[in-house]
């Protein structure tokens, strides 16, 4: 049996203010987490250590505030917490995934609510709870707007910083091959920014 705690968090979308991100370090410092943050034009990153893992948590520059976005493997059952708690207040949206005892339980999220909750157990999936309610005019306009090119192209250039700094980390350490490999995917990345640029 598998007895270790995992939550995955899918398509995690945060919208923070500054302040909300110097009130979450100082929340996690006061909680015991050894952590650090860097910051650049683009992306501001906490870096949070749990154990002998560390998980950075990458919020993107849009406009006058931040993102949180992207998908993280939390290992360590306070910080999921405290991820929870934000989707919850910030109204966030997310798929999260629960994993235990061969079992896994997903919850889509949106605006800061389960509309749909799912148990996976083998090859077997049971709908456990789906939200019946048509999403409001305002909720619809949201989501347009959130899955509008410029969002792609913000998400886009989002993974462009994170794989240059991986790209950075493979040459600092000779590591020719991880190299080439984040060479190929900026290349992709590039055209994929080009076409909705265009």
């Amino acid at each position: 049996m598998n007895k270790s705690y995992e939550v995955e968090y899918c398509n995690l979308e945060l919208r923070f203010e500054r302040v909300h991100i110097q009130q979450l370090i100082r929340d996690l410092i006061q909680d015991g987490y050894s952590l650090y943050w860097s910051e650049s034009d683009s992306i501001f990153i906490v870096s949070v250590r749990t154990g002998r893992k560390l998980t950075k948590l990458r919020f993107q520059r849009v406009h006058q505030s931040y993102k949180l976005v992207g998908d993280y493997i939390i290992k360590d059952a306070k910080l999921a917490e405290w991820l929870e708690k934000l989707i919850g207040d910030l109204r966030g949206h997310a798929v999260v995934k629960r994993f235990k005892d061969r079992q896994i339980l997903i919850e889509n999220i949106l605006f800061g609510e389960v509309i749909r909750l799912v148990e996976v157990s083998g090859v077997q999936q049971r709908v456990l709870y789906q939200k019946g309610v048509d999403p409001s005019f305002e909720k619809m306009t949201y989501m347009y707007n959130s899955l509008s090119a410029e969002h792609e192209i913000e998400c886009l250039q989002g993974e462009v910083d994170a794989e240059l700094e991986r790209l950075f980390e493979a040459l600092k350490s000779g590591d020719e091959k991880a190299a080439d490999t984040s060479k190929e995917k900026l290349k992709k990345l590039r055209r994929n920014l080009m076409e909705l640029e265009w």
